[in-house]
């Protein structure tokens, strides 16, 4: 392990709270008002941290270790996400599987946490983030597989997100630009989907009928809910990583030059973000469906151009 695959893993580290900063100044700029600092979220974690949790009687230890999981699964997942073309601080062949399933464990106690309240408002919640889910995965996975095709890593000593991101290079944009351009807008939606932003739903509402993500985590308070906000924020960083690392392949060949890019790529998606959210609305809840089932089509589409 070099000095630069931990640069990756620090930077998240610090810098994923930053980017919903960017998202909510980027709204903010749209809708013609100052908007929140960019270090908001920096300020609510530091507050969160210093208060007390309050535990319903009826929860269970369920309760207690979901934000804990929910944090420590990203940060696992953060060791095996590659960045600017350096390869994961943790990276074996098949890591992508475990990166899924990572992200799906970390999904797993959010909704067992809900679920342990005995709470029909947060079981709705529940039930939605599990059908939605359930949805987004085919088309992350197809789209890496596509990936996999495209870089000629199927070998199972190379089918390894770091060597398959790795190798997407500006010629490989030359030789199947239609085909990544599939995989970048399903990996796009899955982004949108995975971290409950709109179209799929709106983080700043709490409206019974429309809330998904933030119904759940109602009850949590003081540290709990402070793990919860810094979990999802590393969520959206990892798979925010992975989008930019198939649409900006820079590889210079210079480490810093490299993550450099990447960095301003993770920003201006942020911003990219800022500007879907400021444009449009969420989504019907019986459209959300489809536009996932759409998603995975592209995901299947870019792997049918490829395995011509």
């Amino acid at each position: 392990m070099s000095a630069t695959q931990l640069i990756h893993p620090l930077l998240a580290l610090l810098l994923a709270p930053l980017m919903l900063g960017v998202i909510n100044r980027t709204k903010a700029f749209f809708a013609g008002r100052t908007g929140p600092p960019l270090l908001q979220l920096y300020a609510d974690l530091f507050k969160l941290l210093r208060k007390g949790s309050v535990y319903s009687r009826t929860a269970s230890w369920v309760f207690r270790a979901g934000p804990v999981v929910g944090l420590a699964a990203a940060i696992a997942a953060l060791a095996l996400t590659p960045f600017g073309g350096q390869r994961a601080v943790v990276n074996f062949p098949c890591d992508l599987i475990a990166l899924a399933y990572l992200l799906g464990l970390m999904r797993f106690f959010t909704i067992l946490a809900a679920l342990d309240t005995g709470s029909a408002f947060e079981g709705m919640g529940a039930s939605r983030e599990a059908q939605f889910s359930a949805l987004a995965e085919p088309a992350l996975l197809l789209g890496l597989a596509a990936v996999a095709r495209l870089t000629g890593c199927l070998s199972l000593g190379e089918l390894s997100l770091s060597e398959m991101l790795a190798r997407v290079t500006p010629s490989a944009w030359q030789h199947a630009g239609a085909a990544l351009g599939l995989v970048a807008a399903a990996l796009l939606v899955v982004f949108l989907a995975e971290n409950s932003r709109i179209p799929v739903d709106d983080p700043n509402t709490h409206l019974e009928l429309t809330m998904i993500h933030e119904v759940m985590v109602l009850d949590h308070s003081g540290p709990d809910f402070a793990y919860i906000l810094y979990g999802a924020a590393l969520k959206m960083w990892i798979l925010g990583a992975v989008l930019i690392g198939v649409i900006t392949p820079v590889r210079t060949g210079d480490a810093a030059l490299d993550i450099g890019a990447a960095l301003g790529g993770m920003f201006a998606l942020a911003v990219l973000v800022g500007v879907i959210e400021s444009i449009m609305a969420r989504l019907r809840l019986l459209r959300v469906p489809q536009m996932l089932v759409g998603a995975t089509v592209l995901s299947g589409l870019a792997l049918v151009l490829l395995l011509r």
